[in-house]
């Protein structure tokens, strides 16, 4: 009896997901922009912080819906809103109007309310950052409006730098001009682990507003706020990660900080580089986590109605 001839395996694609559209709202006369994948009657709301030298694209990568957090989230019930962070997008320019990192965090409040205005939220809104996004997670969850959030993902973050990094930031700080693309391939690291036409960013790059690069004080201000975070916590870093220490040693580390979120879950992603919402690894991270965010959707109720407003 002859055996039939094996199919060669297809990659399988997502269930059919709403396009993901750009949305600008105005915060006080600043434009604030996102990308926004909305879904009738979703179970909750994730809104999405970009890291620093990219945009709201990170989460929605051009040529390559199987890695969008946006496409992936909507297709499993979630909307989500991908915000532009001040000083990028629409807000790039008004940097004078968000000097402060407290003015920075009302911004992103005001902005993430006034997408979600006539828009439903299911049983509330989870934040979810890479890198230098989240800095602002962190503010935004340890002041007395993150209470009513259903938790937080933090990604690409850890307490201590990888010694590649302190390196590549030593050389850079002593000839920027000559050590710069060493920073860059810290945060590239390993090539494999992108898409070629991926690796490197230049499809999602964007100029940082001059604020990135003055986080004097924040390592000693991130260990204040975040034990001031009530709500669940999901730690991310990447198997290849060089910009943060990782592996179990660096993720122990940062977990344990929260010390007042209710509940706190390491991963490391296989496969993975610091990058991780654009890596071949995206979809099977983005699952993961969204896993958690149902998770914690499951263990609320429906929000009263003069919750979720934090205008």
């Amino acid at each position: 009896m002859t055996s039939p001839t094996p199919t060669p395996a297809t990659e399988p694609e997502l269930a059919p997901a709403p396009g993901v559209h750009r949305h600008v709202v105005d915060v006080h006369g600043v434009p604030a922009s996102a990308l926004v994948a909305e879904v009738p009657r979703p179970q909750a709301v994730v809104v999405a912080l970009h890291g620093g030298a990219t945009t709201s694209a990170y989460f929605d990568h051009p040529g390559h819906p199987r890695l969008s957090l946006l496409r992936t989230a909507a297709a499993a019930g979630f909307t989500v809103i991908a915000v532009d962070r001040p000083g990028y997008g629409s807000s790039a320019g008004f940097e004078d109007r968000m000097r402060t990192p407290e003015q920075r965090t009302d911004f992103v409040f005001a902005a993430v309310e006034a997408f979600l205005r006539g828009r439903e939220r299911g049983v509330g809104v989870f934040l979810w950052a890479h890198s230098a996004g989240c800095e602002l997670t962190v503010r935004m969850a340890s002041d007395p409006r993150g209470a009513e959030l259903l938790g937080v993902e933090l990604a690409g973050m850890g307490r201590t730098h990888h010694p590649r990094s302190i390196r590549a930031m030593e050389e850079w700080r002593r000839d920027p001009t000559r050590t710069r693309p060493d920073l860059r391939r810290v945060l590239w690291h390993p090539p494999h682990a992108y898409p070629p036409d991926v690796h490197g960013g230049r499809s999602i790059g964007s100029a940082s507003p001059a604020y990135e690069g003055h986080r004097e004080g924040w390592q000693k201000e991130f260990a204040r706020l975040s034990a001031r975070v009530p709500v669940p916590v999901h730690l991310t870093l990447a198997e290849h990660e060089q910009v943060w220490l990782n592996g179990p040693e660096g993720l122990s580390d940062l977990a344990a900080m929260f010390t007042g979120a209710s509940r706190v879950v390491r991963h490391e992603q296989a496969g993975a580089g610091h990058n991780t919402s654009v890596g071949r690894t995206a979809l099977a991270y983005h699952l993961h986590v969204l896993a958690f965010v149902e998770e914690c959707a499951l263990g609320v109720q429906a929000l009263p109605t003069e919750k979720g407003t934090w205008g």
